[in-house]
């Protein structure tokens, strides 16, 4: 939620600057200035004390190795793909990704979660959003600052569905999870995947015949690692095998605001709702300009 901020901020005002006259946009600015400032400051905040956290306290070598619950998150905050060069893609992977198209600095984006959606998987888990994960008899939980998400990844032996199951049960943001232990390595697949949902930051695209590996290891017990691979013969000419990602522990001390401990705060609820983009609009430039009248 904390990088999140500075983006959602930097869309409001540029909402903003369209609908206001010259002496509103010099306020809005005044005001979005002093916004993205208190922003700024306080993930510089967190970012020193999580790093003197961890200088302090380094990942012990004698840990539970399929223990993974616990606050994670990536340190380091871009980019936000594999990792590695994409294989070359198939003509109806070219199609797709001509479709995405990534905002810049001279051009607008069509970016799904930027008008509400859900960023999907596996964009969500390789952003550097806080996450927790809780370790079950029959499966591990993942729950996700970012969209107030969860997703299930199932180890009680299950298949991921296949065939006219996976037909049947259709396209998900999040997919189909499923996987087991492969000695200390949680091995898992994901399939179903909505494939209006991009793959990365970069707007490389997924079909929903694809298949991802997804494998957590501990390195630590301060220390996950990732690993991704992506197979799409419809999109991609052969398997593209991601660069390892670590994710590190949040202290609890930095998962706590206001005396609340957890990754659900008001302060820290990273949910898009349209409704609040319209009373932040109507608070800030509407009602101000009735009063006047």
């Amino acid at each position: 939620m904390r990088s999140r901020c500075i983006s959602l901020l930097t869309r409001t005002v540029t909402a903003f600057a369209l609908r206001a006259s010259a002496v509103k946009k010099v306020r809005a600015a005044v005001l979005i200035f002093l916004s993205l400032s208190a922003v700024a400051y306080a993930q510089r905040d967190y970012r020193v004390k999580f790093d003197e956290w961890h200088k302090a306290n380094p990942g012990s070598r004698v840990f539970d190795p399929r223990d993974l619950s616990g606050y994670w998150t990536r340190r380091e905050r871009n980019p936000f793909n594999l990792g590695t060069p994409a294989p070359p893609l198939t003509p109806a992977g070219i199609a797709a990704k001509a479709r995405n198209v990534p905002a810049s600095n001279d051009r607008p984006g069509n970016e799904p979660w930027h008008s509400c959606n859900p960023m999907g998987y596996p964009l969500l888990l390789i952003d550097d959003e806080p996450m927790e994960m809780i370790v079950l008899p029959d499966r591990v939980l993942q729950l996700f600052q970012w969209e107030h998400r969860t997703r299930f990844l199932w180890t009680d032996g299950r298949d991921v569905p296949s065939g006219e199951n996976l037909e049947n049960l259709g396209p998900a943001w999040y997919g189909h999870t499923a996987g087991r232990w492969d000695g200390n390595t949680l091995v898992l697949n994901t399939v179903g995947l909505e494939d209006r949902a991009w793959l990365d930051g970069q707007g490389y695209p997924k079909s929903f015949h694809a298949r991802i590996e997804e494998t957590w290891t501990k390195i630590d017990s301060n220390t996950l690692e990732l690993r991704l691979t992506l197979y799409d013969p419809e999109y991609y000419t052969a398997p593209w095998v991601g660069a390892p990602k670590l994710y590190k522990r949040i202290p609890p001390e930095l998962m706590t605001y206001f005396g609340w401990k957890g990754l659900y705060a008001g302060i820290s609820e990273g949910i898009c709702a349209p409704m609040n983009e319209v009373e932040t609009y109507n608070q800030g430039f509407r009602d101000v300009a009735r009063d006047k009248k």
